[in-house]
């Protein structure tokens, strides 16, 4: 088998992030998938796949094909479904396969209770990686030897880039921060909008410019080498009107205080899954 094609992987969970890491898998060379999902339409998008033989879908862990031994499975499925979910998989950590979970909360020593040992990489990606532009942080159990920590770098580089840390607890901030992160970008394009229209420009105008001005900021910001807080400066003019609004929004209790308590109430928030 060549260096580009991926072993056999059993994705348990198709929803927008399990499908994202399939469309990047097939798009890199796989070799076989079973997909464990019952929810039907959710692989609907996979359906020429499932037709050359690659990819199967099964709505259960008993109708995975007999004999069928991945050489990962991938768990992406909600936290509060494993406890349930995760037993009968066992079979295949005790052949040797990688588990690698991108729920949010659940550790690498719960998962590896569950599994009665297994080899365990605990990772947070983010939903741009439905386009190949998510970040991922990723954090590799003690059992998880070299070549199973390069196998799920090659499965998780599939939809964007990808960060190692030796510390598990970092996950949690991870989660809060480049995980929920295109969420607080969504919402500044949804202010920015609504911003728009209350002050007069017509609904299709607001809209456009809100969105082409999150995204091309972000693309800039992208490819700088200047910091963040250095294309601001670059932005605000003195005593002009970007100087001006930013004096609300980084005002003392503002953006600065609020950013930071969300963060830290999402990262609470992570922590309390793993209980």
């Amino acid at each position: 088998m060549s260096a580009e094609i991926l072993p056999p992987v059993l994705l348990v969970g198709c929803g927008k992030m399990g499908g994202a890491l399939l469309s990047g898998w097939l798009e890199r060379g796989l070799s076989r998938a079973v997909v464990v999902e019952p929810h039907l339409p959710s692989t609907e998008a996979f359906a020429h796949e499932v037709v050359t033989g690659r990819l199967e879908v099964v709505p259960d862990d008993e109708s995975i094909p007999p004999g069928f031994t991945p050489q990962a499975v991938v768990l992406a499925v909600k936290p509060q479904q494993v406890e349930a979910a995760l037993p009968a998989y066992r079979r295949f950590a005790q052949g040797g396969a990688l588990f690698v979970s991108i729920m949010a909360g659940k550790t690498i020593s719960g998962l590896d209770g569950m599994l009665g040992g297994a080899a365990v990489v605990r990772a947070m990606p983010n939903t741009p990686a439905a386009i190949g532009q998510g970040f991922t942080v990723a954090c590799a159990g003690r059992s998880v030897s070299a070549d199973q920590q390069a196998l799920a770098d090659r499965l998780l580089t599939a939809t964007g880039e990808v960060a190692w840390v030796d510390a598990e607890s970092l996950i949690d901030p991870v989660t809060a921060i480049s995980g929920g992160g295109p969420a607080y970008v969504f919402l500044l394009a949804e202010l920015l909008e609504k911003a728009a229209l209350e002050q007069g420009v017509p609904p299709d105008l607001a809209r456009r410019m809100a969105r082409a001005t999150v995204t091309g900021s972000g693309a800039l910001l992208g490819r700088s080498t200047e910091d963040a807080a250095v294309l601001r400066k670059n932005v605000t003019s003195p005593k002009g009107t970007t100087e001006q609004a930013l004096a609300v929004l980084m005002a003392e209790r503002a953006w600065p205080s609020l950013v930071s308590q969300a963060i830290d109430a999402a990262t609470k928030r992570s922590r309390e899954l793993a209980v």
